[in-house]
Protein backbone atom coordinates (compact mmCIF):
# COMPACT_ATOMS: atom_id res chain seq x y z
CA UNK A 1 0.00 0.00 0.00
CA UNK A 2 1.48 3.44 -0.52
CA UNK A 3 2.98 5.05 2.00
CA UNK A 4 2.69 9.29 2.82
CA UNK A 5 4.00 11.61 4.62
CA UNK A 6 1.79 12.76 7.31
CA UNK A 7 1.91 15.39 9.84
CA UNK A 8 0.17 15.58 12.83
CA UNK A 9 -0.30 18.99 14.08
CA UNK A 10 -0.21 20.02 17.79
CA UNK A 11 -0.87 22.98 20.17
CA UNK A 12 2.42 24.78 21.55
CA UNK A 13 3.83 22.69 24.52
CA UNK A 14 1.42 19.25 23.55
CA UNK A 15 3.86 17.99 20.87
CA UNK A 16 5.35 15.36 23.43
CA UNK A 17 2.16 13.82 23.96
CA UNK A 18 0.75 14.17 20.42
CA UNK A 19 4.20 12.01 19.47
CA UNK A 20 3.56 9.53 22.45
CA UNK A 21 0.33 8.59 21.39
CA UNK A 22 1.31 8.26 17.78
CA UNK A 23 4.04 6.00 18.49
CA UNK A 24 1.26 3.71 20.81
CA UNK A 25 -0.26 3.23 17.21
CA UNK A 26 2.99 1.84 16.04
CA UNK A 27 4.84 4.42 14.21
CA UNK A 28 7.95 5.97 14.05
CA UNK A 29 8.14 9.75 14.72
CA UNK A 30 9.82 13.04 14.72
CA UNK A 31 8.92 15.65 16.67
CA UNK A 32 9.17 19.80 15.61
CA UNK A 33 7.42 22.60 16.91
CA UNK A 34 3.71 22.66 16.44
CA UNK A 35 4.05 19.02 13.92
CA UNK A 36 5.05 15.35 14.20
CA UNK A 37 5.44 13.56 11.45
CA UNK A 38 5.68 10.14 10.52
CA UNK A 39 4.84 7.75 7.73
CA UNK A 40 1.71 5.76 6.77
CA UNK A 41 -0.88 4.52 4.41
CA UNK A 42 -4.00 4.66 3.98
CA UNK A 43 -5.01 2.63 7.23
CA UNK A 44 -2.99 5.39 9.28
CA UNK A 45 -4.43 8.25 8.14
CA UNK A 46 -8.01 6.76 9.00
CA UNK A 47 -6.60 5.31 12.83
CA UNK A 48 -4.58 8.65 13.44
CA UNK A 49 -7.84 10.61 12.85
CA UNK A 50 -9.86 8.28 14.83
CA UNK A 51 -7.37 8.40 17.60
CA UNK A 52 -5.62 10.71 18.42
CA UNK A 53 -6.84 12.72 21.37
CA UNK A 54 -4.65 15.55 21.60
CA UNK A 55 -3.67 16.23 18.10
CA UNK A 56 -5.60 19.06 15.87
CA UNK A 57 -5.66 17.35 12.74
CA UNK A 58 -3.94 14.98 10.55
CA UNK A 59 -2.34 16.02 7.45
CA UNK A 60 -0.47 14.74 3.82
CA UNK A 61 2.54 16.35 2.90
CA UNK A 62 2.49 16.38 -0.79
CA UNK A 63 5.68 18.22 -0.87
CA UNK A 64 8.24 20.43 1.22
CA UNK A 65 11.32 22.96 -1.20
CA UNK A 66 12.09 26.29 -0.82
CA UNK A 67 10.82 29.14 -3.14
CA UNK A 68 12.63 32.44 -2.98
CA UNK A 69 10.11 34.11 -5.90
CA UNK A 70 6.71 33.62 -6.95
CA UNK A 71 8.23 32.08 -10.45
CA UNK A 72 9.83 29.45 -7.90
CA UNK A 73 6.89 28.39 -6.19
CA UNK A 74 4.61 28.07 -9.13
CA UNK A 75 6.88 25.95 -11.34
CA UNK A 76 7.63 23.76 -7.94
CA UNK A 77 4.15 23.39 -7.47
CA UNK A 78 2.97 22.42 -10.93
CA UNK A 79 5.82 19.55 -11.19
CA UNK A 80 3.62 17.87 -8.30
CA UNK A 81 1.90 14.50 -8.82
CA UNK A 82 -1.68 16.46 -8.26
CA UNK A 83 -3.67 13.87 -10.04
CA UNK A 84 -2.59 11.20 -7.40
CA UNK A 85 -4.82 12.69 -5.07
CA UNK A 86 -7.25 15.30 -7.10
CA UNK A 87 -9.55 14.18 -9.36
CA UNK A 88 -11.33 16.48 -12.00
CA UNK A 89 -14.11 17.53 -10.29
CA UNK A 90 -12.53 17.92 -6.50
CA UNK A 91 -13.07 21.21 -4.55
CA UNK A 92 -9.79 22.41 -3.71
CA UNK A 93 -9.77 25.71 -1.57
CA UNK A 94 -6.40 27.04 -1.06
CA UNK A 95 -5.56 28.57 2.53
CA UNK A 96 -1.91 29.70 3.49
CA UNK A 97 0.61 31.20 5.95
CA UNK A 98 4.05 32.58 5.84
CA UNK A 99 6.49 33.14 8.37
CA UNK A 100 9.88 35.07 7.91
CA UNK A 101 9.98 34.65 4.39
CA UNK A 102 10.85 36.49 1.38
CA UNK A 103 7.47 35.37 0.07
CA UNK A 104 5.65 37.02 2.72
CA UNK A 105 2.10 37.95 1.39
CA UNK A 106 -0.13 35.11 2.09
CA UNK A 107 -2.81 35.96 -0.57
CA UNK A 108 -0.58 35.94 -3.20
CA UNK A 109 1.06 32.53 -2.60
CA UNK A 110 -2.41 30.95 -2.25
CA UNK A 111 -3.15 32.59 -5.72
CA UNK A 112 -0.05 31.28 -7.35
CA UNK A 113 -0.55 27.61 -5.87
CA UNK A 114 -4.17 27.29 -7.18
CA UNK A 115 -3.30 28.10 -10.19
CA UNK A 116 0.24 25.94 -10.38
CA UNK A 117 -2.21 23.08 -9.27
CA UNK A 118 -4.99 24.01 -12.18
CA UNK A 119 -2.63 24.01 -14.83
CA UNK A 120 -1.09 20.72 -13.54
CA UNK A 121 -4.66 19.13 -13.71
CA UNK A 122 -5.66 20.82 -16.76
CA UNK A 123 -2.96 18.98 -18.66
CA UNK A 124 -3.25 15.73 -17.38
CA UNK A 125 -6.76 15.62 -17.26
CA UNK A 126 -6.75 17.25 -20.98
CA UNK A 127 -9.07 19.93 -19.89
CA UNK A 128 -9.62 23.40 -20.94
CA UNK A 129 -11.75 25.45 -19.10
CA UNK A 130 -11.98 26.17 -15.44
CA UNK A 131 -12.58 23.07 -12.92
CA UNK A 132 -16.12 22.93 -11.51
CA UNK A 133 -15.30 22.19 -7.88
CA UNK A 134 -18.60 20.11 -7.78
CA UNK A 135 -17.01 16.81 -5.91
CA UNK A 136 -15.18 15.95 -2.38
CA UNK A 137 -13.51 18.48 -0.31
CA UNK A 138 -9.56 18.52 -0.26
CA UNK A 139 -8.29 21.62 1.90
CA UNK A 140 -4.81 22.68 0.49
CA UNK A 141 -2.63 24.56 2.56
CA UNK A 142 0.76 26.02 1.28
CA UNK A 143 2.81 27.31 5.02
CA UNK A 144 6.50 29.17 4.19
CA UNK A 145 9.03 29.21 7.00
CA UNK A 146 11.82 30.88 6.59
CA UNK A 147 11.85 30.38 2.83
CA UNK A 148 10.86 26.57 2.99
CA UNK A 149 7.42 25.54 1.48
CA UNK A 150 5.47 22.95 2.25
CA UNK A 151 1.98 21.94 0.74
CA UNK A 152 -0.40 20.01 2.79
CA UNK A 153 -3.83 18.18 2.25
CA UNK A 154 -6.02 18.15 5.50
CA UNK A 155 -7.81 14.47 5.68
CA UNK A 156 -9.13 15.43 8.55
CA UNK A 157 -11.87 18.30 8.19
CA UNK A 158 -13.27 19.78 11.20
CA UNK A 159 -10.17 20.22 13.99
CA UNK A 160 -10.17 16.99 15.96
CA UNK A 161 -11.34 18.50 19.11
CA UNK A 162 -14.80 18.23 17.56
CA UNK A 163 -15.38 14.98 18.67
CA UNK A 164 -19.21 15.60 18.32
CA UNK A 165 -20.92 15.21 21.38
CA UNK A 166 -21.02 18.93 21.97
CA UNK A 167 -24.73 19.74 22.55
CA UNK A 168 -23.85 23.15 24.27
CA UNK A 169 -21.17 24.78 26.38
CA UNK A 170 -19.91 27.75 28.77
CA UNK A 171 -18.60 31.26 27.50
CA UNK A 172 -14.80 30.05 27.63
CA UNK A 173 -14.51 25.99 26.87
CA UNK A 174 -11.72 23.98 27.34
CA UNK A 175 -10.80 22.63 23.61
CA UNK A 176 -11.44 18.63 23.78
CA UNK A 177 -7.86 17.98 22.69
CA UNK A 178 -5.84 19.82 25.45
CA UNK A 179 -8.83 18.12 27.92
CA UNK A 180 -7.46 15.30 26.52
CA UNK A 181 -4.13 15.96 27.36
CA UNK A 182 -4.28 17.27 30.91
CA UNK A 183 -5.22 13.99 31.56
CA UNK A 184 -2.75 11.95 29.63
CA UNK A 185 -0.51 14.35 31.68
CA UNK A 186 -1.42 12.88 35.36
CA UNK A 187 -0.89 9.85 37.05
CA UNK A 188 -4.60 9.16 36.42
CA UNK A 189 -5.41 5.47 35.97
CA UNK A 190 -9.41 4.15 34.84
CA UNK A 191 -9.29 2.21 38.32
CA UNK A 192 -8.65 5.12 40.41
CA UNK A 193 -11.45 7.98 41.49
CA UNK A 194 -11.37 11.47 39.25
CA UNK A 195 -12.73 14.96 40.42
CA UNK A 196 -13.01 17.73 37.94
CA UNK A 197 -14.45 21.17 40.53
CA UNK A 198 -15.21 23.09 37.43
CA UNK A 199 -16.56 21.46 35.09
CA UNK A 200 -18.41 23.53 32.43
CA UNK A 201 -19.86 21.83 30.08
CA UNK A 202 -17.99 18.29 30.85
CA UNK A 203 -15.06 18.14 28.73
CA UNK A 204 -12.43 17.40 31.23
CA UNK A 205 -15.04 14.85 32.90
CA UNK A 206 -15.81 13.37 29.58
CA UNK A 207 -12.34 13.05 27.85
CA UNK A 208 -11.51 11.03 31.02
CA UNK A 209 -14.37 8.58 30.70
CA UNK A 210 -12.75 8.38 27.14
CA UNK A 211 -9.69 7.46 27.81
CA UNK A 212 -10.55 4.94 31.08
CA UNK A 213 -12.54 2.98 28.67
CA UNK A 214 -10.25 2.92 25.62
CA UNK A 215 -13.16 4.43 23.39
CA UNK A 216 -11.41 6.39 20.38
CA UNK A 217 -12.01 9.79 20.02
CA UNK A 218 -13.03 10.41 17.11
CA UNK A 219 -15.78 7.41 16.61
CA UNK A 220 -18.82 9.53 17.10
CA UNK A 221 -18.28 11.71 14.31
CA UNK A 222 -17.00 11.91 10.01
CA UNK A 223 -13.77 12.87 8.55
CA UNK A 224 -13.54 14.75 5.07
CA UNK A 225 -11.06 12.07 4.04
CA UNK A 226 -13.66 9.39 3.86
CA UNK A 227 -15.45 11.07 0.81
CA UNK A 228 -12.07 10.49 -1.15
CA UNK A 229 -12.09 8.14 -4.28
CA UNK A 230 -8.68 6.49 -3.77
CA UNK A 231 -9.58 6.09 -0.10
CA UNK A 232 -10.87 2.80 0.07
CA UNK A 233 -14.15 3.07 2.34
CA UNK A 234 -13.02 -0.61 3.45
CA UNK A 235 -10.11 1.22 5.51
CA UNK A 236 -12.29 2.97 7.02
CA UNK A 237 -14.82 0.67 7.87
CA UNK A 238 -11.41 -1.71 9.47
CA UNK A 239 -10.38 1.51 11.51
CA UNK A 240 -14.06 1.81 12.94
CA UNK A 241 -14.46 -2.26 13.67
CA UNK A 242 -10.78 -2.13 15.68
CA UNK A 243 -12.20 0.88 17.30
CA UNK A 244 -14.93 -1.48 18.68
CA UNK A 245 -12.81 -4.03 19.71
CA UNK A 246 -10.69 -1.99 21.67
CA UNK A 247 -13.29 0.06 23.73
CA UNK A 248 -13.69 -1.34 27.12
CA UNK A 249 -16.98 -0.81 27.51
CA UNK A 250 -17.59 -2.66 31.14
CA UNK A 251 -14.65 -0.58 32.71
CA UNK A 252 -15.91 0.80 35.92
CA UNK A 253 -15.26 4.25 36.45
CA UNK A 254 -15.38 6.28 39.46
CA UNK A 255 -15.52 9.94 37.56
CA UNK A 256 -17.19 13.25 39.10
CA UNK A 257 -17.83 16.70 37.49
CA UNK A 258 -18.88 19.84 39.79
CA UNK A 259 -19.77 23.27 38.62
CA UNK A 260 -20.89 26.23 40.92
CA UNK A 261 -23.31 26.82 38.16
CA UNK A 262 -26.20 24.19 37.68
CA UNK A 263 -26.85 25.33 34.47
CA UNK A 264 -23.65 24.18 33.30
CA UNK A 265 -24.19 21.15 34.89
CA UNK A 266 -27.39 20.56 32.89
CA UNK A 267 -25.11 21.05 30.21
CA UNK A 268 -22.41 18.48 31.43
CA UNK A 269 -25.00 15.74 31.63
CA UNK A 270 -26.51 16.35 27.88
CA UNK A 271 -22.97 16.55 26.45
CA UNK A 272 -21.76 12.97 28.31
CA UNK A 273 -25.37 11.10 26.93
CA UNK A 274 -24.16 12.77 23.49
CA UNK A 275 -21.19 10.93 23.56
CA UNK A 276 -22.51 7.59 24.53
CA UNK A 277 -21.69 7.56 28.23
CA UNK A 278 -24.79 7.46 30.40
CA UNK A 279 -24.69 7.65 33.43
CA UNK A 280 -21.24 7.18 33.75
CA UNK A 281 -20.05 10.12 34.94
CA UNK A 282 -21.21 11.34 38.32
CA UNK A 283 -22.17 15.88 37.80
CA UNK A 284 -23.21 17.79 40.71
CA UNK A 285 -23.19 21.59 41.52
CA UNK A 286 -21.15 22.30 44.24
CA UNK A 287 -18.65 25.25 45.42
CA UNK A 288 -15.03 23.85 45.42
CA UNK A 289 -14.43 24.66 48.98
CA UNK A 290 -17.24 22.29 49.52
CA UNK A 291 -15.32 19.10 47.79
CA UNK A 292 -14.27 16.10 50.41
CA UNK A 293 -14.49 12.47 50.20
CA UNK A 294 -13.26 9.45 52.26
CA UNK A 295 -11.76 7.92 48.89
CA UNK A 296 -7.71 7.76 48.74
CA UNK A 297 -5.48 7.84 45.67
CA UNK A 298 -7.13 9.87 43.22
CA UNK A 299 -7.13 12.50 40.63
CA UNK A 300 -8.26 15.98 40.37
CA UNK A 301 -7.98 18.28 37.17
CA UNK A 302 -9.62 21.55 36.95
CA UNK A 303 -9.35 24.53 34.66
CA UNK A 304 -10.34 27.04 37.13
CA UNK A 305 -11.21 30.59 36.26
CA UNK A 306 -8.07 32.67 35.84
CA UNK A 307 -9.04 36.14 37.05
CA UNK A 308 -8.18 37.71 34.00
CA UNK A 309 -11.05 40.58 33.86
CA UNK A 310 -11.20 43.47 35.72
CA UNK A 311 -13.34 42.73 39.12
CA UNK A 312 -12.45 38.87 38.87
CA UNK A 313 -9.23 39.10 40.14
CA UNK A 314 -9.70 39.33 43.85
CA UNK A 315 -12.62 36.89 43.82
CA UNK A 316 -11.32 34.52 42.02
CA UNK A 317 -7.69 34.74 44.15
CA UNK A 318 -10.25 34.54 47.20
CA UNK A 319 -11.25 30.89 45.51
CA UNK A 320 -7.88 29.48 44.82
CA UNK A 321 -7.38 30.17 48.67
CA UNK A 322 -10.61 27.99 49.36
CA UNK A 323 -9.35 25.64 47.36
CA UNK A 324 -5.96 24.95 48.99
CA UNK A 325 -7.34 24.97 51.92
CA UNK A 326 -10.18 22.10 50.83
CA UNK A 327 -7.33 19.86 48.97
CA UNK A 328 -5.31 20.22 52.03
CA UNK A 329 -7.42 16.79 53.67
CA UNK A 330 -6.77 15.10 50.80
CA UNK A 331 -3.17 14.28 50.80
CA UNK A 332 -3.19 11.40 48.39
CA UNK A 333 -4.49 13.01 45.92
CA UNK A 334 -2.89 14.18 42.97
CA UNK A 335 -3.92 18.02 41.66
CA UNK A 336 -3.37 19.17 38.81
CA UNK A 337 -4.73 22.56 37.54
CA UNK A 338 -4.23 24.89 34.90
CA UNK A 339 -4.33 28.53 34.83
CA UNK A 340 -2.67 31.61 33.55
CA UNK A 341 -2.41 33.17 37.02
CA UNK A 342 1.53 33.90 37.60
CA UNK A 343 0.47 33.64 41.36
CA UNK A 344 -1.73 30.44 41.72
CA UNK A 345 0.57 28.35 44.09
CA UNK A 346 0.92 31.80 46.71
CA UNK A 347 -3.01 32.15 46.67
CA UNK A 348 -3.13 28.17 47.21
CA UNK A 349 -0.68 28.08 50.01
CA UNK A 350 1.65 25.35 48.29
CA UNK A 351 4.63 25.31 45.74
CA UNK A 352 3.88 22.77 42.89
CA UNK A 353 5.56 19.56 42.83
CA UNK A 354 6.18 20.87 39.27
CA UNK A 355 5.25 23.06 36.84
CA UNK A 356 4.47 22.82 32.50
CA UNK A 357 3.94 25.91 30.40
CA UNK A 358 1.00 25.43 27.59
CA UNK A 359 -1.23 27.44 25.43
CA UNK A 360 -5.20 27.35 26.75
CA UNK A 361 -6.01 28.90 23.38
CA UNK A 362 -3.92 31.96 22.93
CA UNK A 363 -3.46 32.03 26.57
CA UNK A 364 -0.16 31.41 28.11
CA UNK A 365 -0.63 28.91 30.89
CA UNK A 366 0.86 27.26 33.51
CA UNK A 367 -0.18 23.29 34.81
CA UNK A 368 0.21 23.48 38.47
CA UNK A 369 0.80 19.71 39.61
CA UNK A 370 0.54 18.41 42.88
CA UNK A 371 1.83 15.06 43.82
CA UNK A 372 -0.53 12.99 46.57
CA UNK A 373 1.32 10.13 48.48
CA UNK A 374 1.92 7.14 46.60
CA UNK A 375 -0.10 3.95 47.56
CA UNK A 376 1.80 1.70 50.24
CA UNK A 377 3.64 -1.26 48.59
CA UNK A 378 1.47 -4.52 48.21
CA UNK A 379 3.87 -6.99 49.82
CA UNK A 380 5.48 -9.84 47.50
CA UNK A 381 3.55 -12.79 46.96
CA UNK A 382 5.39 -16.35 48.36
Amino acid sequence: MKQFDIIATSAMGLESIVAKEVRDLGYDCQVENGKITYKGDQSAIARSNLWLRSADRVKIKVAEFKAYSFDELFEKTKALNWEDYLSADVEFPVSGKSVKSKLYSVPDCQAIVKKAIVDRLKSKYKQVSWFAETGPLFKIEVSILKDVVTLTIDTSGAGLHKRGYRTGQGEAPLKETLAAALIMLTNWKADKPFIDPFCGSGTIPIEAALIGQNIAPGFNREFVSETWSWMDSKVWDEARIEAEDLADYDQYLDITGCDIDHRMVDIAKANSFEAGLGDLIEFKQMQVRDISTRKEYGVIVGNPPYGERLGEKKAVEQMYREMGQAFKKLDTWSVYMITSNPDFEQHYGKPATKKRKLFNGFIRADLYQYWGKRPPRQPQGE
